[in-house]
């Protein structure tokens, strides 16, 4: 069964990791991607489902030689011009390309992004991984970054999980969207 229901091309095989919106289809091997992704936190299968599914304009899969080696799932903040990304995961064998920052990149210019002043997600403080791939990101578009703590340890988890900060990152205007690419 094709993975993509958009009848978009399957280009050849290049090495080069084809973007694209998720489906229905692929929630599996997303949720197979995210479990191999420690520290990520492994949603149900169903989750990730709901989100190739429901939220595909604002998902976005990465595949190399018809595997699932990349995934972010976000959406728009309702009532907000804010893009939130809720996950964000890289297979080993597709590290070290810049695909984290190519799908962001690839996310904020869809049409349905289009009204986001600001890109938001929430890191750990000892996700170190996380912190360099959007602080990367924000000065590739030449966005401003800024961080406070948001989902606290005691308040919120009940002790049972580091506070989450909530990062922001400004996104440019158009205009200067595109010089910063």
């Amino acid at each position: 069964m094709p993975r993509d229901v958009t009848n978009e091309p399957i280009p050849a095989r290049t090495g080069v990791p084809l973007l694209r919106k998720p489906s229905a289809m692929d929630g599996a091997e997303i949720w197979d991607l995210v479990r191999d992704c420690s520290p990520l936190d492994e949603n149900s299968m169903y989750c990730n489902l709901i989100q190739a599914d429901h939220f595909r304009d604002t998902c976005v899969v990465a595949e190399l030689d018809g595997d699932i080696v990349g995934w972010i799932s976000g959406h728009m903040v309702p009532g907000k011009e804010e893009f939130f990304v809720w996950q964000v995961a890289v297979s080993e064998k597709a590290r070290g390309l810049g695909l984290g920052k190519k799908m962001l990149k690839h996310l904020i210019a869809r049409d349905v992004c289009a009204d986001a002043k600001a890109l938001k997600t929430t890191i750990t403080r000892d996700n170190g991984a996380s912190w360099g791939l959007f602080r990367s990101f924000a000065r590739s578009i030449g966005g401003e970054l800024t961080d406070e703590p948001h989902f606290k340890r005691d308040t919120h988890f009940g002790g049972q999980h580091d506070t989450e900060h909530m990062v922001t990152i400004r996104l440019p205007e158009e205009d200067d969207w595109a010089k910063a690419a």
